[in-house]
């Protein structure tokens, strides 16, 4: 099959303390992409890697398992959400840069402009007080975290996570060379909406806002109208 004849793929980019097996779903809510998601170490089958704490380490390692895992596909776009989309930003202007691969476009989700901090942070609070405080952060607790042991396991990938988050910058001021998508709920307490129209500022091509009913978590229970969006951007 021709490379243009392919379904372009969509290259997914976890939140703090989420895993690969969130998006995997998606592959049965439509048949007009690829769903590949992206695993970053300490979760799921890659538990026993450290974490990155660092968003030029992770992008880096991030480039080379999209390189492996893309095999013939050439034409992809990005999605992350909160963490996943200041990662999917610096992963999209190394994608941009490589001859081999069309980046079709970048959707960033639940997340103000790149390098934008907040005001109240929860990397190096005791345990409660940051479970607290990153359950604030995103609208939501994951049940695992009532389990002791589950929190036990969970809460160093989870923290390194936040720290990584938290001390981002971005790498680059270059306008990137694609267009960008923004996308928020509309409930969100956490990313108001000038901060997610901010993401206009990051792309040297065309740019697109738009809102979803919801929280910050609004994908949780909305994954086929956010699908539906991107097949429309696409």
């Amino acid at each position: 099959m021709p490379p243009e004849d392919r379904r372009p793929t969509l290259v997914c980019l976890p939140f703090a303390g989420a895993g690969a097996s969130f998006f995997r779903p998606w592959s049965q809510l439509n048949d007009s992409l690829e769903i590949l998601p992206l695993q970053l170490p300490g979760r799921e089958r890659l538990i026993d890697t450290a974490p990155y704490r660092e968003a030029g380490e992770a992008t880096e390692g991030l480039f080379q398992a999209l390189v492996e895992q893309l095999g013939e596909t050439r034409r992809l776009a990005l999605f992350g959400h909160s963490l996943g989309a200041v990662l999917a930003y610096e992963l999209a202007h190394r994608v941009a840069a490589s001859p081999d691969l069309e980046l079709l476009r970048l959707f960033v989700s639940g997340s103000p402009e790149p390098g934008t901090q907040r005001p109240r942070r929860a990397t190096g609070l005791p345990d409660d007080a940051f479970l607290a405080r990153v359950g604030e952060f995103a609208g939501y607790s994951h049940e695992a975290l009532e389990d002791p042991e589950m929190r036990e396991m969970i809460l160093p990938t989870l923290r390194a996570d936040v720290e990584l988050h938290e001390s981002y910058t971005p790498s680059t001021l270059r306008p990137l060379d694609a267009p960008v998508t923004s996308i928020r709920g509309t409930e969100d307490t956490l990313v108001g909406s000038d901060d997610a129209a901010g993401w206009a500022k990051v792309t040297g091509r065309d740019f697109e806002y738009v809102e979803i009913p919801g929280g910050h978590m609004y994908l949780t229970d909305r994954a086929p109208a956010l699908l539906r969006l991107i097949v429309g951007s696409l």
